[in-house]
């Protein structure tokens, strides 16, 4: 009850606030404030008010997304509606349409972009959005029950929970740091209610108490240590109408970590990781750039639902993080990838497996949850260019890692120019010296190896010699010689021969 009526508090505030568009100020929303707060609390009005213009603004942003990649699909169809048919492209630009047919339909295209360029910019400059509370695929999903496999009742389920509203924010220095939705640290729930269902609370000051008790299994001791200080903790209730289960989550907000000088985060080596649709490949690298080890993949699954998916996206950012740390580096170096603007049919045309690969590729999601959870485990993140790092990393770097018993992927070779990259180093290996230079007269090398290790130019053992002390200067090791020479000639002697530049002539 208390969900449904503020969620319909919600939905109207949101109404108001979408029909004031650009000319909302701050005393429209006190007068907005004013209102609900009769009909509700003046907290849950404050909560009500700021979810409100929460969602404003994100639909405001995804308006300005939407803008920005009309334009950028205009223009490209423009460039290559103005080349002749057949026209080669370039590394930075497509060239022109293969047939006269495919000319006239993507100029028909063009026509259908600018039209809806021409709407959007319309209700941009009007600050009119479209948002919609419970969401834009459950919404249509009621025209479509065959297709979601609901019924009329099952959807409205979903539709009316979804519409519901108890979130509120909380307040430090407020007993255990909310309020509106108070949580003991043994677990116990209190509501204030709204104004108009105060006759149902079961608790002084207005207040219901749920009967049950709840525990987090993530981070519960963070949780406690806040509530217990009277830290400011935000709560939201919602219920999972498939599971028939009410869930509460907890968040808050942490401090600002501190950056950490790229000097510093470079001085132990980095990780460096190459991110791909299914995968992520990673290689560690000390501070001059050698590759240590072998390499590591954590993988992920993109398929099925949204929540499914965030979660494979976060348990392969953990094992990452948790490999990163027993590896001893302080930095993990990662592309500064944006494929906004790269994955639209209007520049890559025919080459449709190519959009679906850099469309599932979780960009984004993967760059924003690396960042706040490395700086859980005290980590930097080094954000490199991405040019040609899988190109160079296969040309440089695969064949001279490969061995017997490691295997080298075009992925795992990117990961060590991206790690070189970050280090400030050339993706491109060092140049072998002449061969009449190596000291093993063999062929080049193939692994930089750290200073301190023993290689081709380390120490040789003690070579065998025929002479009576070889067993003495060779070691505990057997020698071949058991007997010194009979002849003058192949006599040991300390001393050394020297021819005088002058003949003496007396």
């Amino acid at each position: 009850m208390v969900g449904a009526h503020l969620g319909s508090l919600a939905s109207g505030d949101l109404a108001t606030r979408c029909r004031q568009g650009r000319d909302h100020d701050a005393d429209t929303w006190a007068a907005r404030k004013r209102e609900l707060t009769a009909r509700s609390s003046s907290r849950w009005a404050g909560s009500i008010t700021k979810a409100t213009h929460d969602q404003w603004a994100l639909a405001r942003r995804s308006q300005a997304a939407h803008l920005h990649k009309l334009q950028a699909g205009i223009r490209m169809l423009e460039h290559r509606l103005s080349l002749p048919l057949g026209e080669k492209g370039t590394k930075r630009a497509p060239g022109g349409y293969r047939t006269r047919r495919e000319w006239h339909a993507k100029s028909r295209r063009l026509a259908c972009l600018k039209d809806r360029l021409a709407q959007v910019r319309q209700d941009w400059e009007a600050g009119i959005v479209h948002v919609v509370r419970g969401g834009k695929r459950l919404l249509n999903a009621r025209h479509h029950l065959e297709q979601a496999q609901l019924t009329e009742a099952d959807w409205r389920n979903r539709w009316e929970a979804g519409r519901f509203f108890l979130q509120a924010d909380g307040e430090s220095g407020k007993r255990y740091g909310n309020e509106t939705i108070r949580l003991t640290p043994d677990g116990r729930v209190s509501i204030r209610l709204p104004a108009p269902l105060e006759y149902l609370a079961n608790a002084p000051h207005g207040r219901y108490v749920l009967s049950c008790r709840v525990a987090f299994a993530h981070r519960g001791a963070e949780w406690a240590d806040r509530v217990e200080a009277n830290r400011a903790v935000a709560y939201r209730i919602h219920l999972d109408v498939e599971r028939g289960r009410w869930y509460i989550t907890a968040s808050w907000t942490r401090p600002k970590a501190r950056a950490l000088p790229l000097a510093a985060a470079r001085a132990k080596g980095v990780v460096g990781v190459d991110m791909n649709a299914d995968h992520l490949a990673a290689y560690r690298l000390d501070p001059h750039g050698n590759p240590v080890g072998d390499p590591e993949r954590f993988s992920f699954d993109l398929t099925g639902r949204a929540a499914h998916r965030d979660a494979q996206v976060r348990h392969a950012l953990t094992g990452l993080l948790h490999w990163t740390q027993r590896t001893g580096v302080q930095a993990i170096a990662i592309e500064d990838l944006d494929f906004a603007t790269g994955k639209t049919r209007e520049k890559h045309g025919r080459r449709k497996r190519f959009r679906q690969l850099i469309s599932a590729m979780p960009i984004a999601r993967l760059r924003a949850r690396i960042v706040s959870m490395a700086a859980e485990f005290g980590l930097a993140v080094v954000a490199v260019d991405p040019a040609y790092t899988s190109k160079w990393g296969a040309r440089h770097w695969a064949k001279p890692l490969h061995s017997s018993t490691r295997t080298m992927t075009r992925h795992d070779a990117a990961a060590v120019a991206i790690g070189r990259r970050a280090l400030g180093h050339p993706i491109r290996r060092r140049t072998a010296p002449p061969r009449h230079h190596r000291s093993d007269g063999g062929g080049p090398r193939t692994v930089q190896t750290e200073p301190g290790s023993l290689g081709r130019e380390g120490p040789r053992r003690p070579a065998t010699e025929r002479a009576h002390d070889a067993r003495g200067r060779a070691g505990e090791e057997r020698t071949r010689g058991t007997s010194a020479s009979s002849t003058v000639r192949d006599a040991r002697s300390d001393s050394r021969w020297a021819q005088h530049p002058l003949l003496h002539t007396e």
